[in-house]
């Protein structure tokens, strides 16, 4: 089977997809991952075929971090940048599934590579790395904070899930109309089709941390984690390694691809809180974190993988972003989350709710006294103890596989059904 993956975003929204296009190519199928450009070599690295997609996921970043947490901010620059690589991106998809026999997209590609999929009368399945378009009165849309009822909760996400869907319609009608281009009936992948199977959703994150919601339908999978087997290949460069050497385990700090005006004021309380609180600290700067020079006690790195490195430190600081919590999890290592945008408050909230991580600060709010406060809070036995639980429950799971086998089934069901 031909199948196309198609993603967009920061390394958070690419990573997954990496050990899952890789299960699938062990089981025979061939693998197309359609990703931003910058990640050419990060896919090709691992034998997988590469298809290069328009926009700076760097550049989405920084405007999306200057929306912070306000939802219709978010869409606003959300559907902007789309608008302006629109035309772009449209002629890219298609070529990219052009041979395709199914379509694998995330949040950026739903509307369009659901349609594109119903154009070519072939099946296509919808991941989400975080909890945008499974209704459910559990807790609110990833923006807002519980409202404590179940009525209103899913209320959040079913409006949400509505402004969504109509700002990708108009998006799409204003490129079309920009390109001049003809027109195109587009069709939702989560919305039902008396002519067609519906779309499967799955949920790449732990039951551990989010288990499967009472009210989904049984089109809606929480298959665990995409990750790569553990690799203790990798060769850490020799400040690295002496650093480790030097002294007692460090915090580690990633705020990875967040691109913030106050990154300047956010590393100066990070350092003194860890001088203050008796800690070495790793910083892995990424694209938008201050880069300063080392010191006998704070290692400045631009990055190093996860799953070597975290097993390594006492704790984790970092934004919440989807990809960074689950490696965090999987180390078994206590969190402080400071979310910057998006669905970052959302999973430092759940972290902390299964006891892993202190209430996240979120980054307007953070100052040196609470990160001090947060750092003797995560040293407390109580939450290395859960971290070390819930790390272990996490390791045991195989989400590629449970993901590779819900594919092959629904594609089988689908096929016989048309």
């Amino acid at each position: 089977m031909n199948i196309t993956i198609l993603t967009f975003g920061s390394r958070g929204d690419v990573q997954p997809f990496l050990p899952l296009s890789l299960g699938l190519m062990s089981r025979g199928h061939n693998v197309i991952l359609a990703a931003p450009a910058r990640f050419k070599s990060l896919v090709e690295e691992h034998g997988i075929t590469f298809f290069p997609l328009a926009g700076d996921p760097e550049e989405l970043s920084r405007r999306l971090n200057d929306a912070g947490y306000n939802f219709f901010k978010l869409m606003k620059e959300l559907m902007s940048h789309a608008i302006d690589i629109g035309a772009e991106m449209m002629r890219q998809t298609d070529e990219a599934c052009l041979n395709a026999d199914l379509i694998i997209h995330t949040f950026a590609h739903a509307v369009g590579a659901h349609t594109l999929a119903r154009e070519k009368n072939i099946p296509d399945i919808h991941i989400q790395t975080f909890p945008m378009f499974t209704p459910t009165g559990d807790y609110p849309n990833i923006s807002l904070p519980n409202l404590g009822s179940r009525f209103l909760n899913r209320l959040t996400h079913t409006t949400s899930l509505e402004i969504t869907e109509l700002t990708a319609f108009l998006g799409f009608e204003q490129v079309r109309r920009r390109a001049g281009l003809p027109k195109r009936k587009l069709y939702s992948p989560f919305k039902d089709s008396p002519l067609r199977l519906r779309t499967p959703l799955l949920c790449a994150w732990s039951p551990s941390l989010i288990p499967p919601s009472s009210d989904w339908s049984p089109r809606v999978h929480v298959t665990g984690y995409y990750f790569f087997p553990h690799n203790d290949s990798y060769v850490p460069p020799t400040a690295l390694k002496e650093f480790l050497e030097s002294g007692k385990s460090p915090v580690c700090i990633s705020f990875g691809s967040m691109v913030n005006k106050n990154a300047e004021k956010v590393d100066e309380i990070i350092r003194e809180a860890l001088k203050q609180t008796n800690n070495r600290g790793i910083i892995l700067s990424g694209w938008g974190s201050t880069k300063r020079k080392s010191t006998s006690d704070l290692l400045y790195l631009e990055s190093a993988p996860h799953d070597w490195l975290l097993p390594k430190c006492k704790m984790l600081i970092h934004h919440g972003g989807a990809g960074t919590t689950s490696s965090t999890l999987r180390a078994g290592i206590p969190q402080i989350v400071v979310p910057f945008m998006a669905d970052q408050p959302f999973w430092g909230s759940r972290v902390h709710a299964v006891g892993v991580a202190t209430k996240p600060i979120r980054v307007n709010q953070l100052s040196m006294e609470k990160m001090v406060s947060a750092i003797a809070e995560a040293e407390s036995k109580d939450i290395l103890e859960r971290a070390q639980v819930i790390g272990q429950a996490i390791r045991s799971e195989d989400g590629v596989m449970n993901a590779v086998k819900i594919i092959e089934s629904y594609t089988l069901m689908f096929n016989e059904s048309t």
